[in-house]
Protein backbone atom coordinates (compact mmCIF):
# COMPACT_ATOMS: atom_id res chain seq x y z
CA UNK A 1 0.00 0.00 0.00
CA UNK A 2 2.68 2.70 0.34
CA UNK A 3 4.29 1.87 -2.94
CA UNK A 4 0.97 3.17 -4.30
CA UNK A 5 0.95 5.90 -2.42
CA UNK A 6 5.06 6.73 -3.76
CA UNK A 7 4.03 6.32 -7.70
CA UNK A 8 0.79 8.57 -6.94
CA UNK A 9 2.96 11.16 -4.97
CA UNK A 10 5.65 10.71 -7.63
CA UNK A 11 3.10 10.88 -10.58
CA UNK A 12 1.63 14.53 -9.38
CA UNK A 13 4.77 15.76 -8.95
CA UNK A 14 5.78 15.24 -12.46
CA UNK A 15 2.96 17.06 -13.26
CA UNK A 16 3.61 20.68 -14.78
CA UNK A 17 1.78 23.33 -13.01
CA UNK A 18 -0.65 25.40 -14.67
CA UNK A 19 1.50 28.77 -16.31
CA UNK A 20 -0.70 32.46 -16.43
CA UNK A 21 0.03 34.24 -19.62
CA UNK A 22 -0.20 38.11 -19.49
CA UNK A 23 -1.95 40.01 -22.31
CA UNK A 24 0.97 41.11 -23.67
CA UNK A 25 2.92 38.22 -23.94
CA UNK A 26 -0.08 36.22 -25.47
CA UNK A 27 0.03 39.32 -28.24
CA UNK A 28 3.63 39.14 -28.31
CA UNK A 29 3.21 35.02 -29.25
CA UNK A 30 0.32 35.34 -31.65
CA UNK A 31 2.08 38.22 -33.74
CA UNK A 32 5.06 36.19 -34.01
CA UNK A 33 2.95 33.13 -35.25
CA UNK A 34 1.46 35.37 -37.87
CA UNK A 35 4.75 36.82 -39.27
CA UNK A 36 5.74 35.46 -42.77
CA UNK A 37 7.25 32.02 -42.92
CA UNK A 38 6.40 30.95 -38.78
CA UNK A 39 3.56 28.41 -38.35
CA UNK A 40 1.35 27.76 -35.59
CA UNK A 41 3.56 24.59 -34.62
CA UNK A 42 6.94 26.40 -34.80
CA UNK A 43 6.01 28.89 -32.54
CA UNK A 44 3.91 27.15 -30.18
CA UNK A 45 6.98 24.30 -29.55
CA UNK A 46 9.23 27.63 -29.10
CA UNK A 47 7.22 28.75 -26.41
CA UNK A 48 5.93 25.72 -24.99
CA UNK A 49 2.41 26.30 -25.52
CA UNK A 50 0.05 23.56 -26.74
CA UNK A 51 -1.15 24.13 -30.53
CA UNK A 52 -4.61 24.37 -30.20
CA UNK A 53 -4.29 27.23 -27.41
CA UNK A 54 -2.30 29.32 -29.65
CA UNK A 55 -5.37 28.77 -32.28
CA UNK A 56 -7.58 29.72 -29.97
CA UNK A 57 -5.28 32.86 -28.89
CA UNK A 58 -5.24 33.45 -32.41
CA UNK A 59 -9.04 33.65 -33.18
CA UNK A 60 -9.62 35.54 -30.01
CA UNK A 61 -6.70 38.00 -31.51
CA UNK A 62 -8.57 38.00 -34.96
CA UNK A 63 -11.94 38.91 -32.75
CA UNK A 64 -10.56 41.51 -31.23
CA UNK A 65 -8.80 42.90 -34.40
CA UNK A 66 -12.00 43.32 -36.27
CA UNK A 67 -14.12 45.18 -33.34
CA UNK A 68 -11.41 47.03 -33.23
CA UNK A 69 -10.65 47.46 -37.29
CA UNK A 70 -12.64 50.96 -37.24
CA UNK A 71 -9.91 52.54 -34.92
CA UNK A 72 -7.02 51.99 -37.82
CA UNK A 73 -6.63 52.78 -41.03
CA UNK A 74 -8.42 50.45 -43.90
CA UNK A 75 -6.01 49.65 -46.98
CA UNK A 76 -8.88 47.89 -48.54
CA UNK A 77 -7.07 44.45 -48.47
CA UNK A 78 -8.79 41.61 -46.86
CA UNK A 79 -6.54 39.81 -45.23
CA UNK A 80 -4.40 36.75 -46.40
CA UNK A 81 -4.73 33.38 -44.73
CA UNK A 82 -1.10 31.17 -44.15
CA UNK A 83 -1.70 28.66 -47.00
CA UNK A 84 -2.82 31.52 -49.41
CA UNK A 85 0.71 33.03 -47.97
CA UNK A 86 2.65 29.70 -48.60
CA UNK A 87 1.13 29.24 -52.20
CA UNK A 88 1.68 32.80 -53.27
CA UNK A 89 5.30 32.74 -51.75
CA UNK A 90 6.24 30.14 -54.07
CA UNK A 91 4.48 31.47 -57.05
CA UNK A 92 7.29 34.46 -56.56
CA UNK A 93 10.09 32.01 -55.80
CA UNK A 94 8.91 30.62 -59.32
CA UNK A 95 8.54 33.79 -61.09
CA UNK A 96 12.05 34.87 -59.78
CA UNK A 97 13.74 32.05 -61.29
CA UNK A 98 11.83 32.02 -64.72
CA UNK A 99 13.07 36.16 -64.88
CA UNK A 100 16.37 35.44 -63.77
CA UNK A 101 16.79 32.24 -66.58
CA UNK A 102 15.12 35.12 -69.25
CA UNK A 103 17.83 37.76 -67.97
CA UNK A 104 20.88 35.24 -68.83
CA UNK A 105 19.29 34.07 -72.28
CA UNK A 106 19.14 37.95 -73.02
CA UNK A 107 22.65 38.54 -72.11
CA UNK A 108 24.00 35.42 -74.01
CA UNK A 109 21.75 36.79 -77.26
CA UNK A 110 23.19 40.07 -76.93
CA UNK A 111 26.85 38.65 -76.41
CA UNK A 112 26.13 36.47 -79.38
CA UNK A 113 24.76 39.61 -81.73
CA UNK A 114 28.06 41.88 -80.56
CA UNK A 115 30.03 39.38 -81.61
CA UNK A 116 28.41 39.20 -84.85
CA UNK A 117 28.43 43.15 -85.59
CA UNK A 118 32.44 42.43 -84.80
CA UNK A 119 32.63 39.83 -87.09
CA UNK A 120 30.64 41.40 -89.88
CA UNK A 121 32.26 44.86 -89.68
CA UNK A 122 35.56 42.90 -89.53
CA UNK A 123 34.70 41.28 -93.23
CA UNK A 124 33.35 44.80 -94.47
CA UNK A 125 36.48 46.48 -94.29
CA UNK A 126 38.82 44.17 -95.33
CA UNK A 127 39.76 44.77 -98.77
CA UNK A 128 38.34 42.35 -101.56
CA UNK A 129 40.41 39.21 -102.68
CA UNK A 130 42.37 39.48 -106.24
CA UNK A 131 42.47 35.68 -106.59
CA UNK A 132 39.35 35.31 -108.26
CA UNK A 133 37.61 33.37 -104.96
Amino acid sequence: MPEKAKRTQSNSSLRQRRRRWSTEAKIAIVEESLAPGNSVARTARHYGVAPNLLFTWRRRYAADALKNAHDRPHDGEPPVSGSKYRTLERQVRELERLLGKATLENEMLRQALNQAQTTLQRHRSLPPNDDGS
